[in-house]
C-alpha cells in the first residue's frame, strides 16, 4: 500500500507541473495572438488529373508493354491535335456541401463563391454536391443566399444529391438549374417543425416557482419551464404556418414546375419518386456525372480551410500531449497493479 500512496504522490506532482507548464504556455500563446485571425486559404485540385490517374493506374495493371505503350502514344498525339486547334475546354467549378443542423458548412461556402464568382463566367458551370437533412431556418436561409449569387452571376449551377436533400437542403436544391439526383436519395420534407419540453408541472409538483418576464405581447410564446397557455400555442403555430408559407413560395419561384401544395407537406421522396414529383431532374450519382463532364470540360474543386490560429494549434496539440501522458501513465499504473 505504501508504494502505491508513493506512486500516487509522484503522479498527482508530475502532471500537475505539466498542466502548469501548459497553461503558462497558453496564457502567453493567447496574449500574443490577441485581436488577430488565423484566416484561411483556398485550395484548387483539378478533377481531371484525379480521374487520369485512376485511368492509368488501372492500365498499368490491365494492360500490357505494347498496349500501354500504345495508349499513351495516342492519348499524347490527342492533346497535341487540340493544343494546335486552340481547343478550350469549359470549366466546372465543384463545391462541397455537408449540411449539419446549423448549415456550419456555410463558412466555408459563402468564400469559395466569392473565389470563383471573381473568375467564372456564363460559359462555365458550378456543380454543388450536397448532402443535408435540413436544420435551423435562419442558417439555412444564409446557405441559400450563397447559391443564388450563383443564379443571379448568370453562371448555371448543378446539384448532385447523392443521399439526402431534405427540408434546408432541399431549400437549397431547389436553387439549381439542374437537379440531379441519386436513385435512393432522400429529397423532400417542405414543412416546418418545432419542438420543446415543457416541465412546468414537475417544477409545480416540488413547489418551484419560475417566472418569465417580458415586454411585448409575444416575446415568449412556449417556454421550457413556464406554463403555457392556448393564446401562446396558437401564436406559436402561426408563426410556423408563416414560415412554411415563405418555404413554399421559394422553392416555386425556383422550380414552377411543382404542384407546390401537392409537395409541400413534409414527406418525403426517395429519387425514383421525385423525379415523378419533379423535384429533380434526373437520376444519377454525382460520380458519374462529373466523370461524363471531364470528358468534356476542366474540373476544378474548390475547398476553402479555415487556418487555425497559433492560440489554437498548441491548445489542441497541448489537449494531445496531455491525453497521451494520461494513457501512458494509467497504462503503466495498471501494469503495476497485475504484477
Amino acid at each position: 500500500m505504501e508504494f502505491f500512496a508513493e506512486y500516487a504522490a509522484f503522479l498527482a506532482k508530475t502532471v500537475t507541473l505539466v498542466v502548469a507548464v501548459l497553461v503558462i504556455l497558453l496564457a502567453a500563446v493567447a496574449a500574443r495572438g490577441k485581436g488577430r485571425r488565423a484566416g484561411g486559404q483556398l485550395q484548387v485540385d483539378k478533377l481531371n488529373d484525379f480521374y487520369k490517374q485512376l485511368r492509368q493506374r488501372l492500365e498499368q495493371a490491365v494492360l500490357d508493354k505494347d498496349q500501354l505503350k500504345a495508349a499513351h502514344k495516342e492519348e499524347a498525339k490527342a492533346d497535341k491535335l487540340a493544343k494546335k486547334a486552340g481547343v478550350h475546354k469549359p470549366r466546372v467549378f465543384v463545391l462541397d456541401f455537408d449540411g449539419d443542423i446549423k448549415a456550419s458548412a456555410t463558412d466555408s461556402l459563402r468564400h469559395e463563391i466569392t473565389a470563383l464568382l471573381s473568375l467564372a463566367t456564363p460559359e462555365d458551370e458550378v456543380v454543388l454536391r450536397l448532402e443535408s437533412g435540413g436544420g435551423m431556418v435562419h442558417s439555412y436561409g444564409l446557405a441559400s443566399s450563397q447559391l443564388v449569387r450563383i443564379r443571379q452571376a448568370g453562371i448555371p449551377l448543378t446539384i448532385c444529391i447523392d443521399k439526402v436533400a431534405a427540408s434546408g437542403g432541399y431549400m437549397m436544391a431547389c436553387i439549381a438549374e439542374k437537379i440531379i439526383s441519386a436513385p435512393f436519395a432522400m429529397l423532400g420534407s417542405i414543412g416546418v417543425v418545432a419542438q420543446l419540453p415543457n416541465v412546468h408541472r414537475l417544477l409545480k409538483k416540488h413547489d418551484i416557482d419560475f417566472e418569465v418576464l417580458t415586454a411585448g405581447e409575444y416575446k415568449r410564446t412556449l417556454t421550457i419551464f413556464g406554463e403555457n397557455t392556448e393564446k401562446g400555442r396558437e401564436k406559436f403555430q402561426e408563426d410556423l404556418e408563416v414560415i412554411h408559407e415563405l418555404f413554399k413560395n421559394f422553392v416555386a419561384r425556383y422550380r414552377p414546375q411543382l404542384d407546390i401544395d401537392d409537395i409541400a407537406t413534409g414527406e418525403v421522396w426517395l429519387g425514383l419518386a421525385a423525379l415523378e414529383k419533379q423535384l429533380v431532374d434526373e437520376l444519377k450519382t454525382s460520380d458519374e456525372y462529373l466523370a461524363e463532364r471531364a470528358q468534356q470540360a476542366e474540373l476544378f474543386h474548390l475547398h476553402y480551410v479555415e487556418k487555425k490560429s497559433l492560440q489554437e494549434r498548441v491548445g489542441l496539440a497541448a489537449s494531445i500531449a496531455l491525453d497521451r501522458f494520461s494513457l501512458n501513465w494509467l497504462s503503466r499504473l495498471n501494469q503495476q497493479r497485475f504484477w
